[in-house]
């Protein structure tokens, strides 16, 4: 009977403890970061430690970087919050987990997390090669470059937060670039992408993130109709509309013009005569240009569909010739050759009117009545000289 006791405590205690992961154990927590291990100097961030294994507590440590001594053997349950971040909270972390019944100690180590802190040195450019726009199954370059020397250049894409790329930088004119190639386009690589420059001695301090790039897959539905109001050849300062339309339930229009400028997009609207459409007003008409739609649902923001057929807006006429130009006759302005004539007549003018002016009070003010008065008061004058 005893021995059947010792047994059964003996198999309760291997019980307990495969229940419970020993030290350097396989089974361990996963550390993870909200809302990304990328963070802006200044902002917060939260760490969270989690496990199936049910442990109560868990303690923070820091294996490289600079020491952040209020995280220094830190105990905390599930999640911690950390900030304003600074420099030196940029390192390698890990997490440990611990149960009251865990009689070894604390469990094995996380997995490592990385926290990088951006900002620290003035922003990149970050372009498309052919374009943001790419095709299924196509490839399209992403190229981060600055003026400043970095050593190293990342490319994230927002919302996956294991897609970090890295690349060493290349120098070419006084120019520090990367190329990151990104083949065979599909739904996963679709998104919003920023780049990042960081220096050797200092990998996990980050420049500020360049402007977000959408990288968007097109090919995937069918193409909408793009038409324009009142027509596709307008007089200058006429206002043009371009209708973008199609039987397919898109909940977004896209309008794009093919010789560059910002894409513009519009909800489509309800439902009239079997087409879903929006109306996108180009205002007065200046200038010309070839234009495409593509249409998108609001589930996948970065999945469009074919383009449509390209339109082609024509503008005649000049909307300058109501104005007189700057070097033409005009019954408002006048010729500038002229009006320099005139300004040369008046500048010779002046002085001679003003010296006029002068004799004149002179005589006057000498009581000269044939100045003031005329010839007659002269004959008067001398008159009454030679009577007395």
């Amino acid at each position: 009977m005893s021995l059947m006791v010792v047994s059964m405590a003996c198999v309760g205690f291997f019980l307990l403890q495969g229940a419970w992961p020993h030290m350097g154990g396989q089974d361990k927590p996963f550390l993870s970061a909200w809302p990304s291990a990328v963070v802006s100097e200044g902002e917060y961030v939260t760490l969270q430690c989690r496990s199936h294994l049910g442990f109560n507590e868990f303690s923070l440590s820091k294996e490289d970087g600079m020491p952040v001594p209020e995280l220094y053997n830190r105990v905390f349950r599930n999640s911690l919050f950390m900030g304003p971040v600074t420099p030196a909270h940029a390192g390698t972390y890990r997490c440990r987990g611990s149960h009251p019944h865990f009689l070894t100690g604390w469990s094995a180590a996380s997995n490592p997390l990385v926290i990088m802190v951006t900002g620290v040195h003035r922003k990149l450019s970050l372009l498309a090669y052919p374009g943001p726009l790419v095709k299924s199954e196509e490839a399209v370059i992403l190229q981060c470059w600055s003026d400043v020397m970095f050593e190293h250049f990342l490319l994230h894409r927002e919302g996956k937060f294991n897609d970090t790329l890295r690349l060493t930088g290349e120098l070419h004119d006084g120019v520090s670039k990367a190329n990151f190639s990104i083949g065979r386009m599909t739904q996963d690589l679709a998104g919003t992408y920023r780049c990042y420059g960081s220096l050797t001695h200092s990998p996990y301090l980050l420049s500020a993130p360049s402007d977000p790039l959408d990288i968007v897959i097109t090919g995937l539905y069918e193409k909408p109709s793009l038409s324009a109001q009142p027509g596709p050849t307008v007089q200058a300062g006429e206002s043009v509309t371009l209708s973008c339309s199609s039987q397919s339930s898109y909940d977004m229009y896209h309008l794009s013009r093919e010789e560059g400028g910002h894409e513009r997009r519009l909800p489509a609207g309800p439902k009239v005569n079997g087409t879903f459409q929006a109306d996108f007003s180009l205002g007065p008409a200046t200038h010309g240009g070839t234009y495409r739609c593509f249409g998108s649902f609001r589930d996948s923001p970065y999945e469009w569909s074919d383009p449509s057929d390209p339109l082609l807006v024509s503008v005649t006429g000049n909307p300058s010739n109501s104005w007189p130009s700057p070097t033409e006759p005009s019954s408002k302005t006048g010729n500038p050759r002229h009006l320099h004539v005139l300004i040369g007549t008046s500048v010779v003018k002046i002085p001679f009117t003003i010296l006029l002016f002068f004799l004149l009070h002179r005589c006057c003010s000498n009581k000269k009545k044939c100045c003031c008065n005329g010839p007659r008061a002269c004959r008067e004058q001398n008159s009454e000289q030679g009577g007395l």
